[in-house]
């Protein structure tokens, strides 16, 4: 099964790096890259050309001028760009484990999205994260990782779960499954017929509201979070607007009560997009 892996990113070339470097050493190999670039400067393009030389990986770099928080638009830039009937989403910031593609693979089912988790990570920990730690798994090892920082905590458990019980903490697990653009993902053509992602959100959300209109639409939601692991590097989020999240909030449950399937702010308004060369 071929997957178009959508990865989300803006001026963090350091943290992308060790991102890719996850995607190199997957077990599931059938796979392209997009980046769907806000609008980073030369130094993502150099690093996507380096790496596509490095590693053979297959990615495009979808890039748009910047003009402030437009994440939504270059993602359905992205999802027009792809090539495969079944997408992952995730972010520049989340490094994922060698199994990742391989879950989102063979869980993806007729009528479902999937929806994973992440462990975030604190910043000295994030830091001390070097290639020889991502393709070795060796940052995906529970004591080494607190050897380097990370605190003990019951969200832990996402890394050392073994198959039976990431299905068991799956079906138990209180946490609503809501889609999630860092670890999410979806058949192509249910993508395009919610129109996907709301370009009129800005930050906080709008993944969210996109995951409700896929419910809306018939598209039932299914939990990876045990099994589908990426670990979240650390950052600052200067870009958060509590009142514009509290907004993006108020709407998404204005699509949830009223039963939006499609927004008309999405993929149809597109009639070009840009594709940067690597």
């Amino acid at each position: 099964m071929k997957l178009s892996v959508i990865i989300s990113t803006y001026n963090s070339p350091i943290w992308l790096e060790k991102v890719l470097w996850g995607y190199s050493v997957q077990s599931h190999q059938d796979f392209e890259i997009i980046i769907a670039d806000d609008g980073s400067g030369d130094e993502t393009r150099q690093l996507i050309h380096r790496f596509c030389n490095e590693t053979g990986l297959n990615i495009q770099h979808v890039w748009h001028e910047d003009n402030g928080f437009q994440k939504c638009c270059i993602l359905n830039s992205a999802v027009l760009a792809s090539t495969s009937d079944y997408i992952v989403f995730s972010d520049g910031d989340c490094i994922p484990r060698r199994d990742f593609l391989s879950v989102h693979a063979n869980q993806a089912l007729p009528g479902h999205y999937l929806s994973g988790g992440y462990l975030k990570l604190p910043m000295v920990t994030s830091q001390a994260i070097t290639k020889d730690d991502i393709l070795s798994g060796r940052c995906f090892d529970l004591k080494w990782l607190k050897s380097q920082g990370l605190a003990t905590s019951y969200k832990n458990a996402k890394l050392t779960a073994n198959d039976w019980q990431a299905r068991l903490f799956n079906r138990l697990t209180p946490t609503r499954c809501r889609f999630k653009g860092s670890n999410g993902s979806a058949w192509k053509n249910d993508v395009l017929q919610v129109n996907g992602f709301d370009e009129t959100m800005a930050y906080g959300g709008e993944d969210r509201e996109f995951g409700v209109r896929l419910i809306n639409a018939g598209i039932k939601p299914k939990h990876v979070r045990y099994n589908a692991i990426v670990i979240h590097l650390d950052h600052t989020r200067g870009y958060v607007d509590p009142d514009i999240v509290a907004a993006n909030k108020q709407y998404r449950l204005h699509v949830e009560k009223t039963g939006i399937t499609r927004t008309a702010f999405g993929i149809e308004q597109h009639q070009s997009f840009h594709t940067a060369g690597v």
